[in-house]
């Protein structure tokens, strides 16, 4: 049994995903739907996903929650709301009483578009992340290499949170640089309360021409500094398919990892998802 704990839907009909734009983006201007999805992933043993957000809108939260309650792949939400607005634990009880509201298991901000790099230090934010860790929550962090050291700080604060770095905090992979992205993680990963997702990872890399050769000292550098017991595999889907299908995202990750034993396979691909996420 596989977890894919981190993917994406979108209906381009009824509303517009801004984010994407420009010609490398171009394959992704269409709709993706579930019903796209679960031929890959049943095919390649996938029998739980985690579904994520994508846009900073209030509408889609609802909708994703009723998609898991309509489909069985789908085992849990990561969410959006306002984490800077006053009645936001107001708000994840009313989320949580919607159809498919049991699935809502974590929140996630585009902290990746905010200029400030400290944005998540800030008193509002913070008061935000404190309501979703009383709601029973979790808070993913999509984020760039930059804002890594926020990231520190705000695990450090609440350590009633637990944080879930999505793409391992987007590494350069294409430039081969490794540095300051593997002083940074490893700060993070020193944190008990911070677990990591091995996703979104070759489409850092150079999407035309990546190997698994240029993917693996970020994979191994995260897997030495969380352990499988703090990974899961997500495969990123369908941003994926700029570089790779459903099928290749997985078999690179089990093809990186081989070397752990088996139980530190079924964690990174089951266990980790199934109770950081109480799927």
């Amino acid at each position: 049994m596989t977890v894919d704990a981190h993917h994406h839907v979108w209906d381009l009909s009824v509303r517009d995903q801004d984010w994407i734009t420009g010609p490398a983006l171009r394959p992704l201007r269409r709709s993706f739907g579930l019903a796209d999805l679960e031929p890959e992933a049943r095919a390649a043993g996938v029998d739980r996903t985690v579904l994520v957000q994508t846009v900073t809108m209030p509408e889609e939260t609802p909708e994703l929650l009723a998609l898991a309650a309509a489909h069985d792949l789908v085992a849990g939400v990561v969410g959006w709301t306002d984490l800077t607005s006053p009645g936001i634990a107001d708000e994840l009880a009313r989320l949580r009483e919607l159809p498919g509201g049991r699935f809502l298991k974590g929140i996630r901000h585009q902290v990746q578009s905010e200029p400030d790099p400290d944005w998540l230090l800030r008193a509002d934010v913070r008061r935000g992340l404190t309501a979703v860790a009383e709601a029973g929550l979790v808070h993913d962090l999509v984020v760039r290499p930059l804002q890594l050291p926020a990231c520190v700080r705000a695990a450090a604060a609440l350590p009633q949170l637990t944080f879930v770095l999505d793409h391992l905090g987007k590494p350069p992979i294409a430039s081969g640089e490794r540095e300051p992205w593997t002083a940074r993680l490893r700060a993070l990963a020193a944190l008990p309360n911070t677990v990591a997702k091995l996703s979104g990872l070759v489409t850092e890399a150079d999407p035309a021409s990546w190997t698994r050769a240029d993917l693996r000292p970020y994979t191994d550098t995260a897997l030495d500094a969380f352990g499988p017991d703090r990974l899961m595999f997500g495969s990123d889907w369908p941003v994926c398919t700029l570089a790779a299908d459903y099928a290749q995202v997985l078999a690179t990750a089990r093809e990186l990892t081989s070397g752990l034993g088996a139980a530190e396979r079924t964690a990174l691909f089951e266990g980790t998802a199934r109770r950081v996420y109480d799927l």
